[in-house]
């Protein structure tokens, strides 16, 4: 019984961590898109790393704050002792519903404005154009804030968006593998890894962002993706414009797991003598 409630607030703990992450995230992103009142991609980004950081401390005493199903297929795959397949498959659920839950908020505290938006710049949700206004819960690529769909579709090819998201996950697995590693100066810095990890995310979204917004999670995208679908966004949110909402699934799972392989294989000090 112990054990089923340590693994039920596991669970409980990354449903609020990735809530906390993808709410600040994507309000951010709102905030910016409908309102205006955040401008340039650096004040969004930021926003997103402290959300990144405080859902880490909040919820790495509880769950190791995985907050990402690339994240925890990566740790499954590369620390086989730290969970089993059905506590992965935990994780992974319990991620996407805090996702769900976050962008289901956002509609909510929203909604008027994104009507009022809309209204303004004469865009029919569901129709061609109206990407614009789901970028703030699922990602495209190339990010339709800056270049609209049809002068910079033939810039971003499904492939290219694919590698993006690989490689930015990669970079910031390999940041969160350096966290866990013991004899790592960033893991016996107390304290200061949540920082370094949401200051990475900062950086990637800053770098990458827009090309393809930058997803790095599949929870972080599709939850909110799913929450626009049913808010009439349709084939926009789902399949998407470019038919590519599953890039943001895949390409995080693919790079995840070589960026924790990178690092424990170059920089991991091993605990043989």
């Amino acid at each position: 019984m112990k054990m089923q409630n340590q693994t039920l607030q596991k669970y409980i703990s990354e449903i609020i961590g990735t809530y906390i992450l993808v709410f600040i995230g994507t309000a951010s992103v709102a905030t910016a898109l409908y309102i205006g009142v955040l401008v340039g991609i650096f004040q969004v980004a930021i926003l997103w790393g402290i959300g990144l950081a405080i859902a880490i401390f909040a919820t790495a005493p509880h769950s190791g704050a995985h907050l990402n199903p690339a994240i925890t297929i990566a740790l499954y795959i590369l620390r086989k002792n730290s969970m089993d397949f059905f506590e992965m498959l935990g994780y992974i659920g319990s991620q996407f519903l805090g996702a769900i839950l976050a962008g289901l908020s956002v509609l909510i505290i929203f909604g008027p404005f994104i009507n009022r938006f809309e209204s303004l710049n004469s865009i029919v949700r569901g129709e061609k154009g109206s990407e614009l206004t789901a970028s703030a819960f699922g990602e495209y690529f190339p990010n339709p804030d800056v270049l609209p769909h049809e002068t910079g579709a033939d810039l971003v090819t499904s492939f290219h968006a694919l590698g993006i998201e690989a490689f930015g996950t990669a970079i910031l697995a390999f940041v969160i593998f350096m966290s866990l590693d013991p004899k790592s100066i960033l893991h016996k810095t107390n304290g200061l890894a949540p920082i370094i990890i949401g200051l990475t995310l900062t950086l990637l979204i800053s770098l990458f962002g827009s090309i393809t917004q930058a997803g790095w999670n599949p929870a972080r995208d599709f939850g909110p993706r799913l929450v626009a679908f049913f808010a009439g966004w349709e084939k926009i949110a789902i399949p998407g414009p470019n038919n590519g909402f599953w890039i943001y699934i895949i390409g995080p799972i693919i790079g995840a797991p070589i960026g924790g392989l990178l690092y424990d294989k170059l920089l991991k000090i091993s605990d043989k003598k």
